[in-house]
């Protein structure tokens, strides 16, 4: 791969309730003033992120920027694995992006590099970013300038109905529900909307088994729970600390679980899903793991780097350091 590659950069306009094109072109204006090459592509509808992505690596580019909040990254990385790809991506419609932009090199086999990959937070929540800086748009455009990355583990789930791949977190339970709550209901509304799903989902807490089981374990964890998370990163939500002892280049998943806490106690000791000291109540347990089993009996609602699916979840595993973050 030339090191003069340019950067595929793939944008959500509609990220952030339309922020993203809003920010965009001055964005864009510093990174090529700081000498970073860029091609820009924007996404019309659902998906279009992994297919624009995995079109792209196909013909040789290795170099891409997410450009939008978690859920384009997440599509961004479901392109750039040979396995992946998103629920129902064959109703997408087919696009030839190649013609749509400048060759990647001279048509000859594409090259084996691992893919790069950088972000431009122009969106909502943007949890990933949180593990490397506070800082967000500013800490990433420094990034990209200065050619700052690391190798980044992936996390691989197998499901009934494929495969998927994230570097956030996948989590099930509580965090989910209140996720499904607001992309379903109250979205429009921001961060209004996700605090009144929380309240929401306190008032209908349903804790629950989800049967796992990790590594070489002999039997299902069957307990009930208030959720199960597995992580690549600490953060979600933005500022929710679910995981603080993950690391990004680990090669392991940070496997975080909550037992059934009632709705005082969880009332009380919600503060501490911010700060990472959840993880030191009575009821909860972390582990590092490399592999994790589901017994379920029909699909449930995750969330995954910021978005919501209904899934019937088979195992997880991790590609370690299968991709360098620009970060």
């Amino acid at each position: 791969m030339s090191a003069q590659q340019p950067y595929l950069a793939i944008v959500n306009p509609a990220a952030g309730g339309g922020k993203c094109r809003k920010l965009l072109g001055a964005a864009l204006q510093r990174l090529r003033a700081g000498g970073v090459a860029l091609d820009v592509v924007e996404t019309q509808r659902a998906e279009d992120a992994t297919r624009i992505a995995r079109e792209a690596y196909a013909g040789g580019r290795r170099k891409f920027i997410a450009v939008g909040g978690d859920g384009t990254s997440y599509e961004v990385v479901n392109g750039l694995f040979p396995e992946a790809g998103c629920v129902e991506r064959a109703s997408v419609e087919k696009a030839d992006v190649a013609r749509a932009l400048p060759s990647a090199g001279s048509g000859q086999a594409r090259p084996a590099a691992r893919p790069v990959l950088g972000f431009l937070p122009l969106g909502t929540g943007n949890s990933f970013l949180r593990d490397f800086s506070e800082r967000g748009v500013e800490h990433a455009i420094e990034s990209l300038i200065t050619g700052r990355k690391q190798p980044c583990d992936v996390l691989r789930l197998r499901h009934r109905q494929g495969v998927i791949h994230y570097i956030n977190l996948l989590s099930v339970g509580f965090a989910a529900d209140v996720a499904t709550l607001r992309a379903r209901r109250f979205s429009r509304y921001g961060e209004l909307g996700y605090i009144i799903s929380i309240f929401l989902g306190l008032a209908r807490l349903h804790r629950r088994p989800f049967p796992v089981r990790t590594d070489d374990e002999r039997d299902f964890d069957r307990r009930p729970c208030l959720f199960l998370s597995f992580s690549n990163s600490k953060f979600t939500g933005g500022t929710m600390m679910i995981a603080p002892k993950a690391e990004v280049n680990s090669g392991m998943i940070e496997y975080v679980r909550w037992g059934p806490i009632g709705r005082l106690g969880l009332v009380k000791t919600l503060p501490r899903l911010y700060d990472g000291t959840h993880i030191d109540h009575a009821l909860a347990e972390r582990r590092a793991v490399k592999r994790v089993e589901f017994d379920l009996d029909t699909p449930v609602d995750v969330m995954v780097d910021g978005e919501v699916l209904t899934l019937h979840c088979e195992q997880i595993d991790v590609l370690p350091g299968a991709l360098d973050v620009v970060a």
